[in-house]
């Protein structure tokens, strides 16, 4: 594929004792860099938190399989939204998220620059992220798994090439 993962800074929030609140979280910005830099990453990218096809099939199938992802030499798997990370770090929490590492995309720039960012008016979402998996070694792109039909306002949800197993059928042979 030979395509980079576009250039931008994630606002994440992550725990810190030191912080004499009963929230104990700092704004921490991350590079892309950061995340993808010398690592091999596997990244599914979900219209919204606690959507229905988000919530109970897409993110729980990447946490359920995340051994045998790893296994095939996957440093980290980050699920990315277009929502704040306030809302990705409740959504994790409701649902039980431990493995999959939260990726909050709020105002959808790495959605836009992947051509990814479409609108979902119709449903009242505004600008979210198209659903699609990608596996990225080391910033270079290797596949992208995105669902057909890409455009603004779909009237369906697409769900059928991103999932885990598509991913880790890839990974299998040989990626």
């Amino acid at each position: 594929m030979n395509r980079q993962v576009p250039d931008v800074v994630f606002k994440t929030r992550v725990r810190d004792e030191s912080v004499d609140h009963e929230n104990p979280f700092r704004w921490e910005d991350k590079s892309t860099a950061d995340i993808f830099g010398g690592k091999n990453i596997v990244v599914l990218a979900l219209p919204g938190a606690f959507t229905p096809t988000c919530s109970g099939t897409h993110l729980p199938g990447y946490e359920n399989n995340i051994e045998a992802i790893k296994a095939k030499g996957v440093d980290d798997v980050y699920c990315l939204s277009v929502n704040d990370a306030f809302s990705m770090f409740q959504w994790a929490k409701q649902l039980g998220i431990e493995k999959v590492k939260m990726l909050p995309d709020g105002n959808g720039e790495f959605s836009r620059l992947m051509g990814m960012l479409v609108k979902k008016e119709n449903l009242g979402f505004g600008d979210r992220s198209w659903r699609y998996s990608m596996h990225v070694i080391d910033g270079d792109i290797k596949a992208l798994f995105a669902e057909p039909g890409l455009m603004d306002n779909c009237p369906e949800d697409p769900f059928g090439v991103s999932d885990a197993d598509t991913m880790l059928d890839y990974l299998n042979q040989g990626a």
